[in-house]
């Protein structure tokens, strides 16, 4: 009675396991991953042909020093032999992937939206740059087998309602941490109307609700896509789930996740004539040619709203080539639109089309922190490529839909505010920093994606000048060696960028002390030597002032007046905290 994760990994949930991947991806952060790499100790990857290199974050490179950073990629991709590369242009990491992944592959990968290839019934999951860095030397990494929710699917989409629709109807439903380190399956009747794009914006958006994978069934429709039979890996019938959700596809309508979380899932109509000033119909999310097809029947014949900038993003060459041949990217130019490159630039503020001050921005990419797309004076709305285009002719949010609707969304979640500490305000009390009011705070704003192709080494002592300061500008330069952190929930959420644990670690920071924490930072704290805590008890009961001592290895916190117990860590997992992370315990 396993899960598809309890039969991949051989162990039931809660289990720690260690295995092989059968692919390890990086992008631009391949030469970060390389010089860790030899910080291990590293001269030769392991296993070369687990190793596939997309250039794809800032490309083609908008700096000398991002141009010099794809050489030397070029250069190490030659030297170890690494056959699965992918230049600059050739698409985005998490489409190419389409090439490679197979039906019960284990894959991993140095981005967070490396779930997306959960589409192809495979294992996938986002890490870190370090963790990437030990399987090239050891070829394995840990994992704790999780629990699995299931999502049963019924019904059919209506005619202007997509992919993008219902993975946001799931995520205003679960909350952005509502599947933190759980599994997703989808199952159901309503898969065969689901086709393999479809699959892939859902396993892509896993992410965004705290995942560590979602994975579909090896069907008519995935075996179709792979035109010749593979083996399967699927759940048992009477596999044991921590939850179940039914979903009619028949219900869903346009949505939107409006700033700055997104969790702030809203109805279209809730926000229907809001005025925008600039679109994204792109990224790993929504680059596909469907969904380039419905954004093209949307705008044919018209033109963009005066003074309104819309990029349109082809997730690959290949894809940009199949729009040229149906005419999809000469509809797009002639009504005003600007065609980029295949990168993810945009969606995380580096290379074109960066917001202005003030700009609203509708798009089809996968978050809306304040200041992703390189601009925090300006806000984002994610939304389906449909409704991004017409919303681009009106130069207004609006819908898709021949006919309006008037919809309001069910799923109303308490919205925590994107917190952002006034210079003059203190949040450090003796060897504490009380951030435990600061629900969801995200790895944009402990280390703007920006900023991790400006200083494109790894030292930690660059990257602790730049620590939180889009959050608390205080922190850099007040931070010592033993402070603790207290947070919120969902501490850490967003990408796998682990430059907020290692700035933290290098400070000397003792432990974070969290209600909740989102899993990939749990795993690159763990690599980085940094303990984390998860009790909501003890955070919720701490004031400003108290006094907090802990003892790590006994699994025992104090705050203030009380003890509180925690469950230590497995044996292996201590090891690599008690080495001070992940490259001591790989040096012996």
């Amino acid at each position: 009675m396993p899960t598809f994760v309890e039969k991949i990994f051989g162990a039931p949930a809660g289990t720690i396991v260690f295995r092989s991947p059968d692919i390890v991806l990086t992008h631009d952060n391949t030469l970060s991953i390389a010089k860790t790499f030899q910080k291990m100790g590293g001269e030769r990857v392991f296993n070369p042909s687990q190793l596939l290199v997309v250039l794809d974050h800032n490309a083609p490179p908008t700096t000398a020093g991002g141009a010099t950073n794809y050489k030397l990629i070029r250069e190490f991709v030659d030297e170890q032999k690494i056959k699965k590369f992918y230049d600059a242009g050739d698409g985005i990491c998490h489409q190419i992937m389409a090439n490679h992944a197979k039906p019960g592959m284990v894959i991993v990968g140095s981005d967070s939206h490396t779930c997306t290839a959960g589409a192809f019934n495979a294992m996938a999951a986002g890490i870190d740059r370090t963790e990437t860095a030990g399987i090239w030397k050891k070829g394995e990494t840990w994992f704790m087998v999780p629990e699995t929710i299931k999502i049963t699917l019924s019904g059919s989409l209506n005619k202007g309602v997509y992919a993008k629709d219902l993975s946001l109807w799931i995520i205003g439903i679960l909350g952005s941490a509502g599947a933190n380190y759980n599994s997703i399956e989808y199952h159901g009747p309503g898969l065969k109307n689901l086709n393999i794009s479809d699959r892939m914006t859902l396993a892509n958006l896993a992410s965004e609700m705290g995942a560590k994978n979602a994975v579909f069934p090896l069907d008519e429709i995935l075996l179709e896509f792979l035109a010749k039979p593979t083996r399967e890996t699927w759940a048992d019938k009477d596999a044991k789930y921590c939850r179940e959700l039914n979903i009619d596809l028949n219900e869903v309508y346009p949505l939107v996740a409006a700033p700055h979380n997104v969790d702030n899932v809203m109805a279209l109509a809730e926000v229907s004539g809001l005025d925008v000033h600039q679109g994204l119909i792109g990224t790993c999310t929504n680059g596909r040619i469907e969904d380039l097809r419905e954004a093209a029947k949307v705008i044919k014949g018209k033109k963009v709203k005066k003074d309104f900038q819309l990029q349109v993003i082809p997730a690959s060459k290949a894809i940009y080539l199949q729009a040229i041949k149906e005419g999809l990217i000469t509809i797009f130019l002639e009504a005003g639109a600007n065609v980029l490159s295949s990168s993810c630039g945009p969606c995380l503020g580096t290379g074109q089309g960066i917001p202005a001050d003030g700009t609203r921005i509708i798009s089809t990419a996968n978050r809306n922190f304040l200041g992703r797309m390189g601009n925090k004076e300006s806000e984002i709305y994610l939304a389906s490529p449909a409704s991004v285009a017409i919303s681009a002719l009106h130069g207004k949010i609006r819908d898709p839909r021949k006919v309006h609707g008037a919809e309001r969304f069910p799923f109303k979640r308490k919205q925590s505010l994107t917190l952002t500490i006034d210079p003059k305000e203190n949040r450090k009390f003796g060897k504490v920093w009380n951030y435990a009011d600061a629900d969801n705070l995200n790895t944009d704003q402990m280390f703007p994606g920006h900023l991790t192709y400006k200083i494109l080494s790894s030292d930690p002592s660059e990257i602790l000048k730049h620590l939180f300061n889009e959050f608390d500008p205080n922190f850099a330069e007040r931070v010592e060696n033993g402070d603790i952190l207290m947070g919120g929930e969902n501490f850490g959420c967003g990408s796998s960028r682990e430059h907020p644990s290692v700035g933290l670690a290098h400070a000397g920071v003792k432990a974070v002390i969290v209600k909740s924490v989102n899993r990939i930072f749990f795993r690159s704290a763990i690599n980085q030597g940094l303990p984390v805590i998860v009790h909501p008890e003890a955070v919720s009961a701490y004031k400003s002032g108290d006094f907090v001592m802990l003892d790590f290895p006994a699994g025992k916190l104090r705050v203030g007046d009380h003890t509180y117990t925690f469950q230590a860590l497995p044996e292996k997992l201590m090891e690599i905290i008690e080495k001070k992370g992940l490259v001591n315990w790989m040096l012996g």
